[in-house]
């Protein structure tokens, strides 16, 4: 990863390149963290997400965004990075992740479901809303520059909570699975995949998202173009 990150500063110095900051593509077991059993031992991982953070920095990271869900990693990251030199790095924190079934694409992709159990014990409950609002508020403690509620489309009323209270720069990604569906009803004829995409951007930006990560960036961000001239 940090020489992908090197080689792409070089080939395109102006593009600006986030790091992912997480350990389930390096671990056998595919959970984010260090195992002590069968649990993720959220304190022996903190120090692995750090100085994982401080490399991709210095590979040419413009920002580091952890999405492990680990208690305290944004201020075990802020620490290493601003040691290292890199206190103008900015952390977009994973700050609402839901242990969602809209990633299931993705995962097929990357082969990165975890090998036995599930990521709910550190990522969150769909139904529980008062819990995203908690975590932002630690991870703006710990020194989060902006944060994330990740998946978008079902979540909306989340990004609007988070904007209202907070007033901080939000970020929303519109996942796999959101993706998927959009562009497997095109593809079945049942809607017109480009405008049903196009609202639901408009819809996850109306909830309140300064920055939406999306699968359909490519194919969209032309039209977008086309349609603010």
């Amino acid at each position: 990863m940090p020489r992908a990150l090197r080689a792409l500063k070089q080939a395109v110095p102006d593009l600006l390149l986030w790091a992912d900051v997480c350990m389930c593509e390096y671990t056998d077991h595919g959970h984010c963290g260090v195992l002590a059993g069968d649990e993720v031992d959220n304190d022996r991982t903190l120090p692995l997400l750090a100085r994982a953070a401080v490399v991709y920095a210095q590979a040419g990271a413009d920002i580091v965004a952890p999405s492990d869900m680990m208690d305290g990693r944004v201020g075990a990251i802020r620490g290493a990075l601003d040691k290292a030199g890199l206190a103008a790095t900015p952390i977009v924190s994973y700050a609402a992740k839901y242990a969602s079934a809209f990633y299931g694409p993705f995962r097929e992709a990357a082969e990165s479901a975890p090998q036995f159990g599930d990521r709910r014990g550190y990522q969150m409950d769909p139904a529980n809303a008062a819990e995203a609002l908690r975590e932002v508020a630690l991870d703006l403690e710990e020194g989060a520059d902006i944060v994330m509620v990740k998946p978008a489309l079902p979540y909306l009323d989340i990004i609007r909570r988070v904007k209202d209270r907070f007033g901080v720069p939000v970020a929303a990604y519109n996942v796999s699975g959101e993706y998927s569906m959009i562009k497997a009803a095109g593809q079945l004829g049942w809607m017109d995949a480009e405008r049903a995409a196009l609202e639901s951007l408009v819809a996850i930006r109306r909830a309140g998202a300064d920055i939406i990560l999306t699968y359909f960036a490519g194919e969209l961000a032309p039209r977008l173009q086309e349609l603010a001239r």
